[in-house]
């Protein structure tokens, strides 16, 4: 990351800072954050710079002071020249699915799969995480949904301990199945009106367009991680194609509902894998304000000349192309064409991505910062987080590199009651 830092598990607790105050008698609680805090001796990624030696005050759980530390300051906390990040922010995971069925035939109790994944996104410095619900009778690949549906994954993730833990939801709706639609809307219902607009992705993985543009790309993923033999691959692809075009009527009909949810205000709309500016052009019209994952340039720069926010896949980034022979993100962040990446499959590659794009030259530190951070704070329409700025929410992240890739030393949360998220306006 160009800035090598190393940190041990040992922190100075001086209890002083820029205004000074009694220490509290039992220090800080075990495995709690406090709502008043400062951090200082590390090194922190602004929104358009590096400070080094940096002095963090929080107060009420939020930042009110950043910048360089002043002389003879004492913190509460030593961070010994960690890399200080803003809390990374997730707009598209699917940690949960394999949290909850770790194995074919292994499945976890919900509420412990939730436990799981959110220690596991804390893991790697993932503090706010969308985790992707699906509406819809059939899998990505077009196999039977099974359990847990949504009703239930929505309860285990709005239960307050998984809420306070950063837990989001991404509602992902496959605009060919009869029944999404209707799921979806019962389960808008109960959305809370003081919150931001819910965040609704429409996915068609139909092989032969969108993420899967080439049907071998899903007759590969059949035979490799499904057990498909090529031939039961292929025939499930060609019988599958079919059923999806006999419903085209049914993803007509819902396109048109999500659009007059859009513009009500109702969501904020996503278009999953769009592939060309017809495709953009499309969502905008129906109100959509983000382009997620889109699988080629042409579909990212109608995007960007359309005001749209670009999400594109961090584990892509990270690898340096796609696993289904779509557009490369590196080739993406390079041209200037994503404002956020997302770990979908895999969590870790959120913080690796900085060390990436910041090894190859893509991106400078606070830019490569950003794109996991306020990036996608702002595509979910999250205005009170993201970055290391007076009166954030004080979610922060420690980091050291250790040989090639970076690691989380200590996560910050903000644990006391925030005010209402402002309603956000267009990306």
């Amino acid at each position: 990351m160009n800035h090598a830092v190393a940190v041990n598990h040992a922190v100075a607790v001086n209890h002083a800072s820029s205004t000074p105050r009694a220490a509290p008698a039992g220090g800080w609680p075990l495995g709690e954050t406090p709502g008043d805090w400062t951090l200082g001796g590390v090194t922190a990624v602004l929104p358009d710079r590096v400070v080094d030696d940096a002095w963090v005050v929080v107060r009420g759980g939020r930042i009110v002071e950043v910048g360089a530390r002043p002389p003879g300051a004492r913190p509460d906390l030593d961070g010994r020249g960690a890399l200080c990040l803003p809390g990374l922010v997730d707009v598209h995971t699917d940690v949960l699915a394999h949290e909850r069925k770790p194995r074919p035939g292994a499945d976890l109790p919900l509420d412990l799969a939730v436990r799981t994944a959110t220690e596991r996104l804390a893991g790697c410095g993932v503090l706010t995480a969308f985790h992707g619900v699906p509406f819809g009778a059939h899998t990505p690949v077009g196999l039977p949904a099974g359990l847990p549906g949504p009703e239930d994954l929505l309860h285990a993730l709005q239960a307050p301990e998984a809420r306070a833990s950063g837990a989001r939801v991404l509602y992902r709706l496959d605009i060919r199945s009869p029944a999404a639609l209707p799921e979806l809307e019962a389960a808008l219902a109960h959305t809370s009106p003081r919150d931001i607009p819910p965040l609704v992705s429409h996915e068609d993985h139909t092989p032969g367009i969108g993420q899967y543009a080439d049907p071998a790309a899903m007759e590969r993923l059949l035979v490799g991680r499904e057990g498909f033999s090529a031939d039961d691959a292929r025939a499930h692809v060609r019988s599958w194609r079919q059923e999806r075009e006999d419903r085209s009527n049914v993803a007509a009909a819902t396109l048109t509902r999500l659009g007059d949810l859009a513009h009500a205000g109702r969501i904020r709309l996503a278009g999953h894998d769009p592939e060309s500016a017809g495709d953009i052009e499309a969502l905008v019209a129906r109100g959509g304000v983000v382009a997620e994952f889109p699988t080629t340039v042409e579909a990212a720069r109608a995007a960007r000349a359309d005001g749209l926010a670009i999400v594109a896949g961090a584990p892509n980034a990270v690898r340096g192309g796609s696993h289904t022979a779509n557009v490369s993100a590196r080739e993406l962040v390079a041209l200037g064409l994503v404002d956020a990446l997302a770990s979908d499959y895999v969590p870790a590659t959120l913080l690796a991505v900085i060390e990436v794009l910041v090894r190859e030259g893509l991106a400078d530190l606070p830019r490569a910062v950003a794109l996991v951070t306020s990036g996608p704070a702002r595509a979910a329409g999250l205005t009170d987080r993201g970055s290391l700025v007076p009166g954030a929410r004080a979610d922060v992240v420690l980091v050291r590199t250790a040989g090639r890739w970076p690691s989380v030393v200590a996560t910050l949360r903000a644990t006391q009651d925030q005010p209402r998220e402002e309603e956000p306006g267009r990306c």
